[in-house]
């Protein structure tokens, strides 16, 4: 392998760890939602690695100048020292993501424990040739026992890399993956370094880790972004339930109160369908996971229910329903049989007819609701409107899901929703 091959290697990780760097302490500094110790851990870290770089790149242009053989010594003691802690800072990292107290934990005192052989170790090579020297023209020399100083790094890498696995149960998976990530490579770059003398694959591996560190960040990110959406599609669920509107339960309650005297049996029946819908409503209120979709169906049969006994012979609905087993954000097809009721029921599509057809595809679940009213205009933006734009949002956080609105041929709209089965 040239040298000259070797320095374009060299020059482009340099650069690499660079911007990483950069980019990483910035990202920290400015993350919004970013507890204040992740932040001040993540600055500090993407510090070392940018003083690392710094470093490296003064050592690069002090070499062969034989006025400068001091800045190449200090600069040498400098890039081993700090790679040393930017393998050992992880440690605090990992017992911090484990919610592990650091004064009791074994794991941290015997990485300082070795860490502090190695400081000893590298204070010692600046008084002796044994484990590298510096010719006289300011090229850096391996000695015979330079392997034996970079023995406590590798232990440091080896424990934690145990200290991961044995905590597999309690990182999550990306945590877990990039902490593996971080030190495998870091231990067996620095092992073949210590007898090869290759210190470009170290520098590789220390990019590698550096950009499993970067990645956590930018992961943790899109994680809190995604649990505040299911929170704000949560939220907007719950009031959406709280301010129920008072002319569906006065309809409700009228249609009962007439009933109790000319069909006693059928105010029964209301009855229970109202009491039934209101239970689904409350229960929904505190779901924050998909519910079957039998449940869901339950709680629309329910409203429909309710609704025929207003309108009798008015609102016709038909039910094809054979595919049940799978499931769907809470408070999903209700809204929509009850927005097809509400904006669809008009003198000139009497009697409205609502159907609800459910079937199993290659790719998942699919779920029509079908009327025949007058539809609406897309480009409207009114209460079903809005209904719908939650409901597409709740479905494509809760379980990847997707909803599409058409037309209908003949008049009236097809709501049609899609549910992956990678999510049931």
């Amino acid at each position: 392998m040239s040298e000259g091959w070797l320095a374009m290697l060299q020059a482009s990780v340099i650069t690499a760890m660079l911007l990483l760097g950069v980019v990483g302490f910035v990202l920290a500094a400015i993350m919004p939602g970013m507890d204040r110790w992740n932040k001040r851990f993540f600055m500090v870290f993407f510090a070392v690695v940018v003083l690392g770089v710094g470093t490296s790149c003064v050592e690069l242009a002090a070499i062969g100048e034989t006025a400068a053989h001091a800045t190449v010594k200090i600069t040498a003691f400098l890039n081993s020292l700090l790679p040393s802690i930017f393998m050992a800072m992880p440690t605090v990292f990992l017992l911090h993501s484990c919610n592990e107290p650091y004064r009791t934990s074994v794991l941290l005192r015997a990485v300082l424990a070795f860490w502090a052989v190695y400081f000893a170790l590298l204070v010692t090579a600046q008084f002796t040739n044994t484990f590298y020297y510096f010719t006289p023209d300011g090229r850096l020399c391996y000695g015979s026992w330079f392997p034996l100083s970079l023995l406590p790094l590798v232990v440091i890498l080896v424990l934690n890399l145990i200290g991961v696995i044995r905590r597999r149960d309690k990182l999550s998976d990306k945590r877990f993956y990039a902490f593996i990530a971080f030190f495998a490579p870091l231990a067996a770059a620095t092992l073949v370094h210590a007898y090869v003398g290759f210190y470009a694959v170290v520098s590789l591996a220390l990019a590698i880790s550096a950009l499993s560190m970067f990645a956590i960040i930018v992961l943790d990110q899109i994680d809190q972004y995604m649990r505040l959406q299911q929170e704000a599609a949560h939220q907007r669920t719950r009031i959406a339930m709280l301010q129920m509107r008072p002319h569906f339960i006065h309809n409700a309650m009228t249609s009962i109160y007439h009933l109790c005297d000319q069909d006693p049996k059928a105010a029964q029946q209301v009855t229970m369908d109202f009491n039934t819908y209101l239970r689904k409503n409350f229960k929904a209120i505190v779901s924050d996971a998909p519910i079957p979709f039998s449940e869901e169906l339950e709680h629309t049969r329910a409203y429909l229910a309710v609704e025929q006994a207003q309108f009798a012979s008015k609102l016709v609905i038909e039910y094809d329903t054979p595919h049940t087993h799978f499931h769907m954000p809470p408070l999903t097809l209700q809204p929509l049989a009850e927005n097809a009721v509400k904006h669809g029921m008009s003198p000139q599509t009497v009697p409205l007819r609502v159907t609800i057809r459910t079937r199993k595809t290659e790719s998942g679940s699919e779920v029509v609701v079908e009327d025949n009213g007058p539809g609406f205009d897309p480009a409207a933006d009114d209460d079903p409107h809005t209904t719908l734009a939650n409901i597409r949002q709740r479905l494509a956080v809760m379980c990847d899901g997707t909803m599409e609105i058409a037309p209908r041929e003949g008049g009236g709209t097809v709501v049609k929703v899609t549910i992956p089965q990678r999510r049931q």
